[in-house]
């Protein structure tokens, strides 16, 4: 049997847990209800509990290492969840907890430089040298390998592109910022101008939905309907400003969208390419391919069990 390593997808709702080969083949799984109102202590017994089922029947000295990714902010080097807006962690370390337990090496990184990881390993990435990550759902996240390497920046927190500014003086952001990338674009972002329309006269056949969120407005913009189309037209034409700004900046070699604006349809990518082609230089722009993710909901504990690949084998 192949080297082994266990990857845990630590979020706000679920805690998803695998066992993977090397080449991103989960052996076993299990997923658990993060209850994070119920305090930290039980979210560390169910991470523990979840790694001793599924490296139950395996040999000790087959699993190399586990790798955790969580949401932020984090403290990568001394292994701290310092204090992350959904769990209820406060400067804990969980890298020690782990490696006390199981006696393996454990290495963290926040949950958006896991899921470009997964992507570069083992999804749309594969053999690329410069890959740029986005995520796009309720907010908007990325991240980047470089050189083969993942780019943290001086303090991990690198490439917060949802907030980045892309209108001077467009939406409130939640960081506090006005015309972030995340308040202009984001699953979120849509719901919130769709909203705000349905306030008005306006002839919509989202009107027969109870509740219109950004799945509802993607469906209408595909049946023909003119205000979904206006919403989406103008949401992802941002998107496609910092898709561009990114291109700019790193010169990559692919950008992968994901995240749950990207299960929106080919309108998705045909508005960001658009942009692309009048915003982006033109060595950059023939250069750079753009491709959606294809892990989808196996990109969290994908990118855990990559992290515990790449870092074990530095």
């Amino acid at each position: 049997m192949s080297k082994l390593f266990i990857g845990v997808d630590l979020g706000g709702t679920k805690i998803y847990t695998a066992l993977s080969d090397e080449r991103g083949n989960i052996l076993k799984e299990i997923i658990k209800p993060t209850e994070a109102s119920n305090g930290y202590e039980q979210i560390v017994e169910k991470i523990k509990e979840s790694i001793r089922y599924v490296s139950k029947d395996v040999k000790e000295d087959k699993v190399v290492s586990i790798g955790i990714g969580s949401p932020g902010p984090l403290d990568v080097k001394n292994g701290l969840i310092v204090d992350p807006p959904n769990l209820p962690f406060k400067n804990f370390n969980i890298v020690k907890a782990l490696e006390d337990e199981f006696k393996l090496p454990v290495f963290l990184d926040n949950d958006a430089n896991a899921a470009t990881l997964a992507e570069y390993k083992f999804g749309a990435g594969v053999e690329t040298t410069n890959m740029i990550f986005i995520t796009a759902s309720t907010g908007v996240g990325a991240g980047a390998v470089l050189n083969k390497s993942i780019y943290r920046g001086s303090t991990s927190n690198a490439l917060e592109l949802g907030h980045t500014t892309v209108h001077y003086s467009g939406n409130r952001c939640g960081c506090g910022n006005r015309g972030c990338v995340e308040s202009m674009s984001s699953g979120t972002a849509i719901k919130k101008q769709a909203d705000e329309a349905l306030k008005s006269n306006i002839e919509t056949s989202l009107r027969k939905y109870e509740v219109v969120t950004a799945k509802e407005v993607f469906t209408e913009a595909s049946n023909g309907d003119k205000l979904s189309n206006e919403i989406l037209r103008e949401a992802l034409g941002y998107l496609g400003v910092a898709v561009s700004n990114a291109a700019n900046a790193f010169d990559p070699d692919m950008i992968v969208i994901g995240g749950g604006v990207s299960e929106g349809g080919q309108i998705v990518l045909d508005i960001i390419s658009e942009e692309m082609k009048s915003r982006c230089l033109k060595p950059i722009l023939n250069n750079c391919v753009v491709k959606k993710a294809q892990l989808g909901g196996k990109a969290g504990v994908l990118g855990a069990v990559a992290l515990a690949i790449v870092e074990s084998n530095k």
